[in-house]
């Protein structure tokens, strides 16, 4: 699902309507619908709506959605802020068709009066700005705001919530809407991915309503959201006559003194993953109980009694994986030297092999191109050497780092992200916080090796490895609870996982 900007989607809207034809009002009386559908099956005929109404169309929007939910005998109110805008054609029309309802009451709020109490009602509908909002609230809209904000009261919110910019919301000082929900209109919108943001849209979920297939098709953007439409078209399908040889050989780097789990659950990621053959590369201390854990695995000891302190021949392998509990100690660090220098092959860096990389930043221009890093938001910062203080800084110094090495970047988290060195970003749509738990990302580094040495490109392993990471977390949630996933379920639920995909 594509993600566009703030001056990509009224444009969208507005060629959607020439192509059809269908006129303004029209257009919106069909997002109305939809708004309205999803508040009727998510809320009771009983609950009293406040619905506040701005001057632009997204207050059409509310409008609408308040004559339609009258209509189904819903206890509505509306209030009109005088906003210091003249109200928006399509607006105004949708305003004079909640009038002539004559049941619905409509409140004029005027600066220098006082707020009437909110506490009566089940929940206030936000319509007052949508997502063409570029300059931070104000004086009297920012005192509307607070009065919302101080209510007490459920919100949702249209399309985002009043205040948000929908793409870049780093000097945005003003006063926003924080909803209990986001109705995201047609397509989620770029601010909903940052979570400094989640105080403000809460939860969101796209709600769709018909804009013209072919011109979004047709309209470029650099980001994603990743679907499972998406990863259908990369899964391969198994051939009757293949082998263990057909899917491919991986050599994973993985384990020290101490971390051989690290090694266990890569290694069970790569193989639930599909990988035709894993051997894992660790030192002796560790190896013979990853034999015990993995009989599926083959090892190789490290001469190191404790740490990995060799390059063993690389030639023979499809694809290599690094830095799961390896630790930093400099003659490991010297074996990850070696491996960036002579890999041929698709590679993985995760773990200890980024920060031995943060340690030695000049090594990062000598990555072959599409090496995969997999990160978490902290190991990013030292990676890059900036210290960030919001997620939304964080994303677009990782665009420009995936672009500037010329390296896939997996930067993990609530909506883990894909970045390219085209330029592109993806944001997965599957995960839960459970996935914040110890050996998670190892798994994904084992996921990633898996689908590298079946031949998959490392762009394609990024997308559908991420994907499956989160909806195998997701299945087994399912059963369970976040609270108490851990990340050898995440390794074993990726059964489910694939076949949800077929």
């Amino acid at each position: 699902m594509k993600i566009f900007s703030r001056d990509q989607i009224p444009e969208i809207d507005r060629k959607t309507r020439i192509e059809e034809p269908v006129s303004e009002i029209d257009l919106m009386e069909r997002a109305s619908i939809a708004l309205a559908e999803w508040l009727s099956a998510n809320y009771p005929t009983v609950s009293k709506i406040a619905v506040f109404a701005g001057p632009g169309n997204n207050g059409g929007d509310a409008l609408a959605v308040a004559r339609i939910l009258a209509g189904l005998n819903f206890p509505i109110d509306v209030y009109l802020p005088d906003l210091g805008h003249q109200r928006s054609e399509a607006s105004r029309i949708n305003l004079e068709r909640v009038k002539l309802m004559r049941v619905v009451p409509v409140i004029e709020v005027i600066e220098g009066n006082e707020f009437p109490p909110l506490s009566g009602y089940d929940l206030l509908l936000d319509g007052l700005y949508g997502s063409g909002l570029s300059r931070p609230l104000t004086g009297f809209a920012c005192s509307v705001v607070d009065w919302i904000n101080e209510s007490g009261v459920e919100v949702v919110s249209i399309d985002l919530p009043s205040g948000l910019f929908c793409d870049d919301n780093i000097y945005n000082d003003g006063s926003i809407v924080r909803a209990t929900f986001t109705l995201t209109l047609e397509f989620p919108k770029l601010a909903l991915f940052f979570c400094e943001n989640e105080p403000f849209f809460g939860r969101w979920e796209v709600v769709p309503f018909g804009l013209n297939k072919r011109i979004i098709d047709e309209t470029k953007t650099d980001y994603f959201f990743l679907d499972q439409g998406t990863v259908f078209s990369i899964v391969k399908r198994r051939k009757i006559f293949s082998h263990k040889g057909s899917y491919g050989h991986g050599l994973l780097f993985s384990g020290s003194k101490g971390k051989v789990g690290a090694a266990q659950l890569a290694a069970r990621g790569a193989l639930r993953a599909g990988a035709g053959l894993i051997t894992v590369h660790l030192p002796e201390s560790a190896g013979y109980v990853l034999q015990v854990a993995i009989p599926e695995a083959m090892t190789i000891f490290d001469a190191g009694h404790d740490f990995i302190t060799e390059l063993p021949d690389i030639g023979k392998y499809s694809a290599l994986a690094a830095g799961p509990g390896i630790g930093t100690h400099k003659m490991t660090q010297e074996v990850i030297r070696q491996l960036i220098g002579q890999a041929t092959v698709p590679m993985v860096l995760d773990a200890d092999a980024l920060n031995i990389l943060a340690e030695n930043p000049s090594w990062i221009r000598q990555l072959p191109v599409n090496t995969i890093l997999t990160p978490h938001p902290v190991e990013f910062d030292r990676l890059s050497g900036i210290s960030m203080k919001t997620d939304e800084e964080r994303f677009q110094v990782a665009e420009q780092f995936s672009r500037s090495y010329e390296v896939i970047l997996i930067l993990k988290g609530a909506f883990t992200r894909v970045f390219f060195p085209d330029g592109r970003a993806y944001f997965n749509s599957t995960g839960n916080p459970g996935m914040a738990t110890a050996g998670s990302g190892d798994v994904l580094t084992g996921i990633l090796l898996g689908l590298l040495c079946q031949g998959y490109t490392a762009g394609e392993a990024a997308l559908l490895g991420v994907f499956l990471h989160g909806r195998s977390a997701d299945l087994r949630v399912g059963f369970s609870s976040e609270e108490s996933l851990i990340a050898s379920e995440i390794a074993d639920y990726l059964g489910d996982a694939f076949a949800s995909l077929k």
